[in-house]
């Protein structure tokens, strides 16, 4: 199977697997575990913060920091409405924070700072309080963008304004940053919390570091044990994490360069509507007249990608895809769309 599903379908190298098989390890509820510190001490100084907490999963990394930042009911949250919290995570911004989540359109998956304003409620008793603003690092559902610098500190500079805190959701902030050559901490800068993520593009195979001020992170140790997010040996897993920030973040550039390929000719194919120009990072989306008769066909030939509706089609490169796998992709679509057994265009 060729799996464009995800970047999260990637697989631990043998290098990285003996990383994890070697790391030393200890008690990590009592900070007793040097990987794990190790790794909080590094994700902290890469994204500019104080400190930093090692979670299960980056779903955990935005739970919690919404709780830090909502409290337990009641407050608003904007963002994106094809961002993860409102997509993926179950509702677990209402359930978990009752957290009043106000979805803010935007191309590409980014918000304006004039729609942000707009969106903002006056001080009254009778209305949900604003309090929140989350943004993706990249955009995961609309492709892959980077959030362009001044537009971000444009929605930053709004939020601060009347007080709000601001959270960003790095699922893919290194791609971001390879991208575009900004640090990881100048992405952050004006936030309260950020989060990166390892199971992704960085290919380790499971965990994620939330961080900000030192008194957050020790109230999100609160949530990290109260929601069953506390481990014992973590070492073991954050080695990979490790490993990964150190011999996987640039090459980050080939995933990239590797979907700018893939979408130059998918754009060749009968039927596929997709602009390669807006391709950046990893991700391409396309459309076509029959998104989940494609990927059916798509499967059968061995070849796996994602359907985001009844039009939109995803595929993500990672480590574990190359250029024939690609081309084989391509070939696949090509395939499926000139044979019949899938519309090349509407009814």
């Amino acid at each position: 199977m060729i799996n464009l599903y995800s970047d999260t379908q990637t697989r631990p190298t043998a290098a990285m697997r003996e990383a994890m098989a070697s790391a030393e390890v200890g008690d990590e509820q009592s900070f007793a575990d040097p990987t794990v510190n190790e790794l909080c001490s590094r994700v902290a100084a890469l994204l500019g913060f104080e400190a930093a907490v090692f979670l299960p999963s980056g779903t955990m990394c935005n739970a919690i920091a919404f709780r830090l930042h909502i409290g337990t009911g009641g407050d608003e949250a904007y963002l994106h409405r094809r961002s993860h919290p409102i997509v993926a995570e179950a509702g677990g911004p209402a359930a978990l924070s009752g957290a009043v989540l106000c979805p803010l359109d935007g191309e590409r998956g980014m918000f304006t700072a004039d729609a942000l304003r707009d969106a903002l409620r006056p001080a009254d008793r009778y209305l949900p309080r604003s309090r929140l603003v989350s943004v993706e690092q990249t955009t995961n559902l609309s492709g892959g963008h980077v959030w362009p610098r001044e537009q971000l500190s444009q929605v930053v500079e709004v939020a601060r304004g009347p007080g709000l805190r601001l959270h960003m959701d790095g699922a893919r902030l290194m791609n971001a940053v390879v991208a575009s050559g900004i640090s990881a901490a100048s992405w952050a800068s004006g936030f309260d919390t950020a989060w990166v993520d390892f199971s992704k593009g960085l290919g380790a195979p499971v965990g994620a570091c939330l961080a900000g001020s030192r008194a957050l992170i020790d109230e999100a140790w609160r949530y990290k044990q109260m929601w069953g997010g506390a481990m014992r040996q973590a070492g073991i897993v954050a080695a990979g994490a490790l490993y990964a920030l150190d011999h996987h973040v640039d090459r980050l550039a080939d995933d990239h360069a590797l979907a700018a390929t893939l979408a130059r000719e998918l754009a060749s194919v009968p039927g596929v509507s997709l602009d390669p120009a807006r391709v950046t990072t990893n991700i391409v989306v396309f459309e076509v007249a029959d998104a989940p008769a494609l990927v059916a066909a798509l499967a059968d030939a061995g070849v796996k990608m994602g359907a985001l509706g009844p039009t939109t089609v995803r595929a993500v490169t990672h480590l574990d895809v190359d250029a024939d796998d690609a081309a084989q992709a391509v070939e696949a679509v090509r395939s499926a769309l000139s044979t019949g057994r899938v519309r090349s265009s509407p009814a």
